[in-house]
């Protein structure tokens, strides 16, 4: 994993995301659970719905990537405990548009950097496919930090994205693993900014007068 270099108060510490990694990898077939990498990529990918994703939608995906139920003899609550310790800290640093420390295996040497940042891609990528909102907003500021991330994915498994494609074809993969993570927390910090636009204190004021007179009016 790589170090984090902007470590936050509320960040899991090492010994937790050990122990998430083995309550994941302890859950019994058939269940497909979602590695950590790939549980970033998607926690990132629910976090960045324009319209909230209830718990309970998102929250199966974790043991089970096509949501399927675990048996009830199996004990999910410390599981979701820590996924939703990280949850809440990606969330924190999403809407105050601070960095934070994608969760990324550093593979081999002669891996490449899309290799390493790939299941977080593909955690995202299952977000997007599971909870669409997103993808369906009309906004030209979201294709490039999409084709950005999906740049590290198979283009054969990209079916009617053409505009994506189109950008893809203009960029360049990341020259090293420090370009492609910080490439990660940058696409995220963008696409909010389209999806979870943050509300200034002016647009406060006025939307409150608004609201005021709407209020008058109706009186």
């Amino acid at each position: 994993m790589t170090t984090p270099a902007h470590p936050r108060r509320d960040a899991l510490t090492d010994v937790e995301m050990q122990d998430l990694q083995a309550r994941l990898d302890a859950l019994p077939a058939p269940l497909q659970p979602l590695d950590l990498s790939s549980l970033d990529g998607f926690l990132c990918g629910v976090l960045l719905q324009p319209r909230t994703v209830p718990q309970a939608d998102w929250l199966r995906h974790v043991a089970d990537v096509d949501g399927n139920q675990a048996p009830t003899r199996v004990d999910l609550a410390g599981l979701h405990a820590l996924v939703l310790r990280r949850h809440g800290e990606l969330r924190n640093a999403i809407a105050q548009r601070q960095w934070f420390d994608p969760w990324v295996y550093e593979l081999e040497d002669e891996a490449s950097p899309s290799d390493s940042v790939l299941p977080w891609v593909a955690g995202f990528a299952t977000a997007m496919a599971f909870f669409p909102q997103l993808m369906q907003l009309d906004s030209p500021e979201l294709v490039e930090p999409l084709a950005t991330l999906y740049l590290h994915i198979d283009r054969d498994d990209l079916e009617d994205a053409e505009q994506l494609l189109d950008v893809m074809d203009r960029l360049e993969p990341p020259a090293d693993m420090t370009e492609a993570v910080d490439d990660l927390v940058r696409c995220v910090l963008l696409m909010a900014d389209v999806s979870l636009p943050r509300i200034t204190p002016r647009a406060a004021r006025a939307a409150g007068g608004a609201r005021r007179a709407r209020k008058a009016r109706a009186a």
